[in-house]
């Protein structure tokens, strides 16, 4: 299978083509730059295998959450391909795309993941992910966005993932109590992760039309107004 990945929700910016079962990426830390960037890392991805874009398969996109504008251009850009080329898609969440890279670098017995990032307005965006037997990121209950000092949580202990942890570790790590055995604030979802858990995703049937490849944004009002929109057009 060839699929084509792209993950613009937060600072980062990133693409990445899966080929049969091989992944190549590009991978930029660059705020406020994804409109300039991501097209230009698909040419240069499909230069590098030799691709053209009517030999990819399938695509998926980091639908969110995340910034609204980056979660809206990596919906715009996947959308495009594949009303053109008639391709289905993957949608996949930052989240759990957050969750996958910590999975995929960590050897450790610890398969749990608190998956958290900043969401402004005091708020934070939440999934808890936990490693299947396959090795993929699988939510446990549901993604949320809400203050850091009233998530919702099972109890299972794991590892705190994301750029919230560096805000609110406080009223995460009070809230959780000694189920967060620690944290690691850097990582950043991509596209190679994005890849990975799409190329799952078709496997499990989860692969949908153009128009449904939808970003999530998990605020209500957010939500209700891409809607309003989307019935107005």
């Amino acid at each position: 299978m060839k699929l084509l990945a792209v993950e613009t929700a937060t600072e980062a910016c990133s693409a990445a083509l899966f080929i049969d079962g091989d992944i190549i990426e590009r991978f930029e830390v660059a705020p406020q730059q994804h409109t300039k960037l991501i097209l230009l890392m698909i040419d240069s991805l499909l230069a590098e295998a030799g691709l053209k874009h009517t030999d990819l398969n399938g695509l998926a996109f980091g639908c969110g959450p995340g910034s609204f504008t980056g979660v809206r251009i990596a919906t715009g850009i996947i959308q495009g391909i594949a009303f053109a080329l008639d391709l289905k898609v993957v949608p996949v969440s930052t989240l759990a795309a957050l969750a996958q890279g910590f999975f995929n670098n960590n050897t450790s017995d610890l398969d749990v993941v608190f998956s958290a990032m900043d969401a402004r307005l005091g708020e934070i965006f939440w999934g808890v992910y936990q490693r299947d037997a396959q090795g993929y990121a699988r939510l446990i209950g549901q993604e949320a966005v809400t203050p850091a000092s009233h998530v919702v949580f099972p109890d299972l202990t794991g590892v705190g993932v994301g750029s919230a942890w560096a805000m609110y570790q406080d009223e995460l790590k009070t809230r959780l109590g000694d189920r967060v055995s620690y944290y690691e604030t850097q990582h950043l979802p991509n596209a190679r992760t994005v890849a990975q858990l799409g190329v799952h995703g078709f496997e499990q049937g989860l692969a949908v039309n153009a128009e449904q490849a939808m970003p999530v944004y998990l605020r209500d009002k957010v939500a209700k107004t891409e809607l309003e929109r989307k019935t107005a057009q």
